[in-house]
């Protein structure tokens, strides 16, 4: 018995050998003219002996920048299979999922699925390139993953039309399912490294925030409520007019006022991730661009304080200024070139950002920007069309009071309510600092005790924006009182200058009048 497998084992080297000597043979002498139509033959005759279709899925297809979303869906839709079938598995700890942990195939692993009766195979693959080619990463050797779906040729029909789009269609249900809502922070891009490399970082997004807690006037949140539900629904409309389905909101208002509240808020009412976009560590226009590749439908982009994060108030006028500015001091030039080396995103690029030509990879995506102070804000930046409503997040009114009433000390209605809604009426107070009144700081703090704490509150705002308002007026009659001494000294300058050149000239005389003055100096009469 052991002699018969040791002659088998040395008759199948020897037909491993001698394949190996007609390839090399083939690979070098055979003319590389007539390789293509050998090739294309040989695999007619092989289908007749494996009458097998193949398909493969990879993760990233081609020189895409972002993932590919078959190969997700597969996964996912593949996952509770493996569980039960595959002998080797992946643990994936999945931070955006109900659940934790998923499991998939390893690879070089393969499972059975079947489809209205018919038996298809499903394996999990990978390869291993030399060197990438895109020009935008640099060149390394990264591993490839792809699955690979087998089926008989006979249901290449019924499969290629329902089967792909039934499983493409269940791993997003489950996906949806599953899924947490996230809030992703942009990486700096020194921490990209390859092109498979995260862009974005996240957490779960559990804020409570919800239009019914929000400190607003009801109608205001109704017209909101509408605008997003429109916005939702709008896909066949947005395609009609020739246009992305996307949208821009501006939130201003001092601070305070609950602008991110409202934007927790809307992503909570819409069921849509948020993407933090901090522009300071973004580079340039091209790292801009590839974050917004990498973000996904249904989300909301948030660009906060966006008049503090780079300099796009009124950039384009004032360029030329800060130019010549530069050029009469250099050391102020020096002191903004660390500054400017962080990022380089420009206006333009921002512009481009929200509804240029890459604003369309995508949709259903809602940009936000908040700021303190919207004036100082390029026009250009806020128009209609980029960001298509503007809400003003204003000081905390009657309406908004009760609503925070109701949040904090679960009351409608109470007699301390009239004396707070005449206070409210002559005080500019935020919601914030009301919220911070109304809460309770012990056991022992009821309705009352909080109620009387903001009405104290806002009494002492009062008195402050009365002295405020006091010192800016005496500031403001000083600084005139000021420029109207240094003007008059300007003039008695100007007298003494004139009357000591009608001197040197070999006219004595003494003039008031400047005006007077002048013309002696001009026409040369002694007055």
């Amino acid at each position: 018995m052991m002699m018969m497998m040791g002659e088998t084992w040395s008759q199948l080297g020897s037909l491993i050998a001698t394949a190996m000597f007609l390839w090399a043979m083939f690979d070098k002498y055979f003319p590389y003219q007539l390789r293509g139509p050998i090739l294309t033959y040989s695999k007619k005759l092989a289908s007749f002996v494996y009458p097998y279709i193949q398909i493969k899925f990879h993760e990233f297809p081609g020189e895409y920048l972002k993932r590919n979303e078959a190969y997700a869906a597969i996964e996912t839709y593949l996952s509770n299979k493996s569980s039960t079938e595959a002998k080797s598995l992946k643990a994936v700890v999945v931070r955006d999922s109900n659940q934790p942990v998923q499991l998939s195939m390893d690879e070089n692993e393969e499972i059975t699925d079947e489809f209205e009766g018919i038996k298809v195979w499903w394996a999990a693959k990978s390869i291993t390139p030399r060197t990438q080619s895109n020009p935008f990463f640099r060149a390394e050797t990264e591993e490839k993953r792809y699955y690979k779906l087998t089926f008989h040729k006979s249901h290449r029909e019924i499969l290629c039309e329902k089967y792909i789009n039934h499983v493409l269609q269940e791993g997003k249900a489950i996906t949806v399912r599953n899924r947490q809502r996230k809030l992703c922070i942009n990486n700096p891009s020194q921490n990209w490294g390859g092109y498979k490399s995260r862009k974005w970082s996240h957490v779960t997004f559990e804020h409570p925030a919800s239009f019914d807690t929000l400190a607003m006037e009801s109608k205001k949140k109704e017209e909101i409520i509408n605008d997003l539900v429109k916005f939702s629904q709008g896909k066949e409309y947005y395609d009609k007019i020739g246009k992305a389905w996307k949208r821009g909101y501006l939130l201003y208002g001092p601070p305070g006022t609950g602008k991110s509240s409202m934007i927790a808020a809307m992503a909570n009412f819409m069921n849509y991730d948020i993407y933090d976009l901090e522009l300071t560590t973004v580079k340039d226009n091209t790292e801009l661009r590839r974050l917004l590749i990498e973000t996904t439908s249904k989300s909301f982009i948030v660009i906060e304080d966006i008049d503090c994060s780079l300099d796009l108030t009124g950039q384009r006028k004032k360029k030329k200024e800060q130019v010549n500015d530069e050029q009469k001091d250099p050391a102020s030039k020096m002191a903004k070139g660390e500054e400017e080396s962080n990022s380089k995103v420009t206006l333009s690029g921002l512009l481009n950002f929200i509804d240029g030509l890459w604003s369309a990879c995508g949709g259903e995506r809602i940009i936000v920007f908040t700021t303190n102070y919207v004036e100082k804000l390029d026009p250009a930046l806020i128009r209609r069309g980029r960001m298509d409503k503007h809400i003003e997040m204003s000081y905390c009114g009657f309406e908004a009071f009760k609503v925070l009433a109701k949040n904090y000390l679960n009351i409608d209605s109470h007699p301390l309510f009239v004396t707070i809604g005449h206070l409210l009426e002559e005080t500019s107070i935020t919601p914030a600092d009301v919220a911070e009144n109304l809460m309770p700081k012990s056991m022992n703090d009821d309705a009352e005790t909080c109620l009387k704490k903001l009405i104290e509150a806002i009494k002492t705002a009062k008195e402050e924006a009365i002295k405020k308002a006091e010192e800016e007026a005496r500031l403001k009659a000083e600084k005139e009182e000021k420029e109207k001494q240094e003007t008059t000294q300007e003039d008695v300058k100007v007298d003494e200058s004139l009357a000591k050149e009608v001197k040197e000239n070999g006219v004595e005389v003494v003039i008031e009048d400047k005006t007077l003055a002048k013309e002696v100096k001009e026409n040369g009469v002694a007055a």
